[in-house]
């Protein structure tokens, strides 16, 4: 099911230093996606991508045609056109599958209120990635934006709801091969630490420990590498407060807090993160 287009919520900050024209999206690539190590689709990148998708790659492009389709629609997804973004990452297909997922999976986090909706939009993120997976398996972020996404949607459900379901154990599978092809996955590490901190959270260290591998240290290990990799990021610090919160509860608020205090005071590079900056502020209101 597409996304109904009049349920795109515009994006609220619009700020020109988040529009990457020209030779300054490659610039800022390296800021921009230390996060999700997402490569520069520059030419040579297109035309692998076109290689490894086979049947799947978009028909008619050639691989400048195709690096400038996907450069242009990341640009959309910085400066917070994020219908843009996923409209012209779908296009492409799987090739175009990590920026379609990831501009339907935050705006539906932060600009999309009903619960229903949020729910669908996460599955739908879950099927482009699961056609990426099938088609492009050896990139980390077709396996991370079905994490991405089924982490989402597994928030929206309960995740009682999701064990029962064994989504947990789909995600714990797609994030382990995405940091098996990218050590440096920051969002990744972020990801699997929430992983084991919901279940701790949810059912206790010992069933949590004995049933699904969820760790405390792990999880705490996981995110420290996310930080370490990404001390920049404002989602970074937001969800190491949410991990303290789910490991320790109210014995860890005010370093919670302090984690909050810093993500919201971060400047933000593109509008992804200025809505993680926002968030940020609004936990401490």
């Amino acid at each position: 099911m597409a996304a109904k287009k009049s349920a795109w919520t515009r994006f609220p900050h619009p700020d020109k230093a988040f529009d990457y024209a020209g030779d300054k999206l490659k610039k800022a690539w390296p800021a921009l996606h230390a996060g999700d190590a997402e490569p520069f689709p520059d030419d040579k990148r297109a035309a692998a991508l076109a290689k490894a998708a086979g049947k799947a790659a978009p028909k008619g492009l050639d691989a400048a045609a195709l690096a400038e389709a996907l450069q242009d629609a990341w640009r959309d997804f910085h400066r917070g056109d994020f219908q843009q973004a996923f409209e012209a990452g779908t296009a492409l297909g799987p090739v175009g599958a990590s920026v379609a997922c990831k501009a339907l999976a935050i705006h539906a986090s932060y600009l999309v209120g009903d619960e229903g909706e949020q729910l669908k939009r996460y599955e739908q993120a879950g099927a482009l990635a699961e056609a990426a997976i099938a088609a492009l398996p050896g990139e980390a972020n077709s396996h991370y934006r079905f994490a991405h996404a089924m982490g989402r949607y597994s928030q929206g459900i309960s995740i009682v709801k999701a064990l029962k379901m064994g989504l947990a154990g789909k995600v714990r599978k797609a994030l382990d091969q995405a940091l098996e092809l990218a050590p440096k996955h920051a969002e990744a590490h972020t990801a699997m630490a929430l992983y084991h901190g919901e279940i701790i959270d949810k059912v206790g260290a010992l069933v949590g420990g004995l049933t699904y591998g969820a760790k405390a240290a792990v999880a705490e290990k996981h995110m420290a590498t996310a930080l370490k990799l990404t001390p920049s990021s404002p989602i970074a610090h937001v969800e190491q407060a949410h991990l303290l919160l789910l490991l320790h509860g109210d014995k860890k608020e005010d370093q919670a807090a302090a984690a909050f205090e810093k993500a919201g005071k971060l400047k933000p590079r593109d509008a992804m993160e200025a809505l993680d900056a926002r968030f940020a502020r609004d936990q401490l209101e």
